[in-house]
């Protein structure tokens, strides 16, 4: 069994790092303004979006040909923006992904969907 609670004590120095320069570089340049929830989801959205245009239109063989430092931009894009929004309602980050994991485990018992691509609804 994994122990959720190890695991999140090991990472919030990294994150409470990441977040704290997140709003410096935010606060440095007066952006907080336009940082309300809706603007957050929208460009969290709208990077999103950025990162799926790298894998449009390509076949499968070339899925691994896709510009690496792009992903990696568009990639933090998308966690930058996830973050800061979760930081403006304080949410931890990795508390409600680790939730979320216990959650779905839930739903997705290991002897019935291991293998299986089906929602939890068809298992």
């Amino acid at each position: 069994m994994i122990n959720f609670e190890i695991i999140l004590n090991d990472v919030m120095s990294d994150y409470q790092k990441v977040i704290e320069k997140l709003i410096e570089f935010r606060d440095d340049r007066n952006w907080k303004q336009f940082h309300d929830s809706k603007n957050l989801a929208l460009a969290l959205s709208i990077e999103a979006a950025e990162l799926n245009e790298l894998f449009l239109w390509k076949k499968e063989h070339e899925l691994t040909d896709v510009n690496h430092e792009k992903l990696k931009e568009e990639l933090a894009d998308v966690l930058a923006y996830a973050f800061l929004l979760a930081e403006k309602h304080d949410l931890d980050v990795f508390e409600i992904v680790l939730d979320k994991i216990r959650k779905n485990a839930a739903k997705y018992p290991v002897e019935k969907a291991r293998g299986t691509a089906k929602k939890y609804t068809e298992l």
